[in-house]
């Protein structure tokens, strides 16, 4: 485990204004990959031991913190993160709190995987941030309960060891611990708050339930489908159009700026594993009238830039989900999308089988990460 970027100290006291203004960050590399912490993966704070002035669920709530100055409860002021009380020592003579004292909360991965990164966010925690975290690991099958996972047989493995952070600010932690895991232990010490948790990494599917499935959507995130790359992301992330469930909203999808050139745009994707496509939606759910207005898809059977065409370029509606079904399977470990001249999709579904030595790989991939 390497720090990447993390702060110490206090921010100043708030003094009106945007509360972004003076808020510490910086840029990490492992943010362009998926969250494994999303709650549309199915991510949750499953347990903590003190929740006092704010609740552990807002840890993963999408988007930035928000901050009100004028909201207070009975417990005080109300935050939009997670915050406990202030931790004390035994007694009088002892009033502060033992070196080893700290709070919890346990994370559900919404999908297990290879974890390559972390932000601890303390946005708006200006003098009531931990004064250091820690971050544990495992992998346990099944569902398992918090009481499964604190019995005293689970091991955990040290993402990031007790490091000094700052408040105000987007501490960044680089991972390298290289197996697959689906809960996590965040620790704060001695006590405090954290408005936010993202975890940044590669999903790792476990290949008994792909293969149990039998046809599966191949390019989806939760089945181990990645962006590999796009050629534009002004207005939202590529990663939308293999998010879960059907866009809710226009920024919920891939929408890239306004062309005034004659080329076009497009996304790369790198499937669960070898596979055979048999059928492909395009939706445009919610782009009216910015959605693209032709597509093409290709597929490509190694790391080459050698791309076979699959679906010929073809007339999109817009607020539209398009269902192809391919006159023949199409087979190949990544596919490409073309969109014409610009605009966007909310989603592409590639729907098909993993191939007999693609989930040959996908199986010894499984046991090397210790699955």
């Amino acid at each position: 485990m390497t720090p990447t970027r993390h702060f110490t100290g206090d921010a100043d006291p708030y003094q009106g204004g945007d509360p972004y203004a003076d808020y510490r960050t910086a840029d990490f590399p492992f943010t362009s990959l998926v969250d494994l912490a999303d709650r549309r993966l199915g991510a949750g704070v499953i347990a903590a031991n003190d929740e006092f002035f704010a609740e552990r669920e807002n840890l993963l709530k999408p988007g930035p913190a928000e901050f009100d100055p004028e909201r207070f409860g009975h417990k005080g002021k109300i935050m939009d993160g997670w915050e406990t009380r202030r931790r004390r020592g035994t007694g009088a003579t002892e009033p502060h709190p033992a070196d080893e004292d700290h709070d919890w909360a346990l994370v559900r991965l919404g999908a297990p995987g290879v974890i390559r990164g972390l932000v601890v966010d303390t946005a708006h925690f200006r003098g009531n941030y931990p004064q250091s975290v820690s971050v544990e690991a495992t992998s346990l099958p099944g569902s398992p309960s918090p009481e499964d996972l604190l019995a005293s047989g689970v091991t955990w493995t040290t993402l990031v060891p007790r490091t000094a952070v700052g408040g105000h600010a987007a501490n960044g932690f680089v991972v390298d611990a290289g197996l697959r895991f689906t809960h996590l232990r965040v620790n704060q010490h001695p006590d405090g708050g954290i408005a936010r948790l993202r975890v940044y990494g590669e999903v790792a599917p476990d290949p008994v339930w792909l293969t149990a499935l039998g046809t599966f959507d191949l390019a989806a995130l939760e089945n181990g489908g990645q962006v590999e790359d796009a050629s534009d992301r002004f207005y939202s992330p590529a990663t939308n159009t293999i998010a879960p469930g059907r866009s809710h909203k226009m920024d919920d999808g891939w929408e890239t700026r306004r062309r005034r050139d004659k080329g076009n745009d497009w996304i790369r994707y790198r499937l669960a594993a070898r596979s055979e496509i048999r059928a492909v939606e395009i939706d445009t759910s919610y782009l009216k009238g910015n959605a693209a207005g032709w597509a093409t898809l290709s597929v490509s059977d190694g790391e080459g830039e050698e791309w076979t065409g699959i679906l010929p370029r073809t007339r999109l509606q817009p607020d539209t989900n398009h269902r192809f079904v391919l006159p023949e399977p199409a087979r190949g470990t990544r596919v490409r999308i073309d969109i014409f001249p610009d605009g966007g999709i909310s989603r592409l579904r590639l729907f098909g089988s993993l191939t007999e030595d693609g989930a040959a790989r996908l199986a010894a991939r499984h046991q090397g990460l210790g699955g």
